[in-house]
This record gives C-alpha cells, structure tokens and sequence, in this order.
C-alpha cells in the first residue's frame, strides 16, 4: 500500500475528513467534487484543523505541511484516477452507482471502489459495477479523523484480496478495522437504532430532549441521542433509520419518528444548518 494514491469523492465534512486521514497517513490524496466551492470550504476547514492540532501540539509543523501537501483538489472527474477510490457522496444508490461507473471507465480494472454508505447495500451496489468483486465498504465515522473505528463491508462479491487490503489500508490510516458482512445497517448502525428510535418515542410521549440526554449522558453515554444526532445530522441519521426499517421488513420498533422526519423536511438539520433539536 505504500505507493498507492486514495482517491475521496465528496467534499462535504465525512469525505474532507478522510482525505485528511488519508494524507496524515502519508499517501498522495485526491478530494473530488463537481463542486469547486465545496473544494475551497474543504481545504479550508482542513487547514484549520491541522493548525488546531499543531496548536494544542497534537502534531508537529512538518506533519500539518506534509498531510497539506499530500492532498489535491479535483473538480473534474477525469483527475480521479487512483488504485483506491472511497466514495463518501449523497447517500443514493443510483448516484453511488453512477459515480463508480464513470470512475471504472477511467481507472484500471484492480482499482478497488469502496463506499462509506452509512447503511445501503453494498451488494446491490457491486452488482452495478463492473468487476463486482473490487467494490466493498468503508464506513468511517464522523468526525473522521478523530474516530478510530472503520466498519469494511463484505459485499457477496467482495474478494478476500480486497478484504485483506482495505483491512490493511485501515490499519495505515491509524484506525481500527472491523470487517463484517453486508447486512442492514452493517454493525454500528444496527445496534444504535434503538437508542436512536426509543429516545424519539419518549420525545413524542413529551419527555425533553434535554432530560433525556442529560439522563443517558449521566448513565454513561458520552453524548445523548439528541446531540448525537445534531452532530451526525438528522438528515443523516433519519435516511440511515428509513433504510434499515426498510430492508428488515418494517418492524414496528424500528419505524422511523415523525419527530425526526419534521426536522428534516423544515432543514432543522442540526450543527451543520444551526439548528436541529438545540440551537
């Protein structure tokens, strides 16, 4: 893996994030997005992180100049050519499987395509693709360079060579891989959706969102369902709850709130549009 180039589409805060992971782990990284301003928001804000780091000495000056110097901004898709490409762009699958397309047709036939989707099926993904067998998941998690953990999705197609290199590539970029099978949800979003779904149906019973955060905060959790969520973005978090619900049959239990679809369709989406359950 030492002499492979990263490519990241998305330059929206999860795809900024691992591009600056990819760097700081010393590979020659290309951030797309067919939005130049997204690009200039993305170097900027990477900028200031690695300054912030430098400040609080998390990092020396030679480290934040070398990540810096690793990365290239790309708004034209023909610069996307790289042996790993990590997708991390709205999360439907026809634009998923549009941009991978396109990228296969410009990249070599072993360039290995993994999507951070929070919850579609990677499967579905990889039968769309040419060589299915080179398409897997990667699902960081926000904020990017700070969480350690990486979920590497095995899609029914997945070789074990592209397996064992993303579980690979994971450990380069300092974090910690947990392989596992394509199912809704993977693992992390799986097991999280009753905190998520129960602490909404104590919402709509009009218990507090603060009392409730305060409560599971004081019980351990270091954030509350409603923080968690203005964090990742209800956005975000309600697609994520709508998908699974979905693809294991709505059970009752996990049917998305009407609490959270509001926010959403008022873009109350948290931190990232100033508002959400808190301002």
């Amino acid at each position: 893996m030492e002499k492979k180039t990263i490519c990241v589409c998305g330059a929206g805060t999860m795809g900024a994030g691992i591009a600056q992971v990819s760097a700081a782990a010393g590979f020659a990284t290309i951030l797309f997005d067919v939005d130049p301003g997204m690009l200039d928001k993305a170097r900027i804000r990477t900028g200031n992180d690695l300054q912030q780091l430098l400040n609080r000495s998390k990092i020396s000056e030679e480290k934040r100049n070398s990540t810096l110097s690793n990365i290239t901004y790309a708004s034209e898709i023909r610069d996307c050519v790289a042996e790993v490409v990590i997708e991390a762009i709205v999360e439907k699958p026809e634009v998923k499987i549009e941009l991978f397309s396109q990228l296969a047709a410009i990249n070599s036939p072993a360039t290995i395509f993994a999507s951070n989707t929070s919850s579609l099926s990677i499967s579905s993904l990889a039968k769309n693709i040419a060589h299915p067998e080179r398409v897997a998941g990667l699902h960081f998690f926000n904020p990017a360079p700070v969480m350690k953990l990486v979920e590497v999705v095995r899609a029914d197609q997945t070789s074990q060579a592209v397996m064992e290199t993303l579980v690979d590539l994971t450990r380069r970029f300092g974090k910690t891989p947990v392989a596992c099978r394509d199912s809704p949800g993977f693992i992390v979003n799986r097991v999280a959706r009753p905190y998520y779904i129960e602490s909404l149906r104590l919402a709509e019973a009009g218990v507090a969102f603060e009392t409730i955060d305060r409560l599971l905060e004081n019980a351990g959790f270091r954030m509350g369902p409603f923080r968690l969520m203005d964090l990742i973005g209800n956005d975000i978090n309600y697609a994520v709850s709508c998908s699974v619900y979905e693809q294991l049959g709505r059970p009752e239990r996990l049917m998305p709130s009407t609490i959270q679809k509001t926010k959403v369709d008022n873009g109350e989406l948290g931190k990232k549009t100033g508002k959400g359950y808190y301002s």
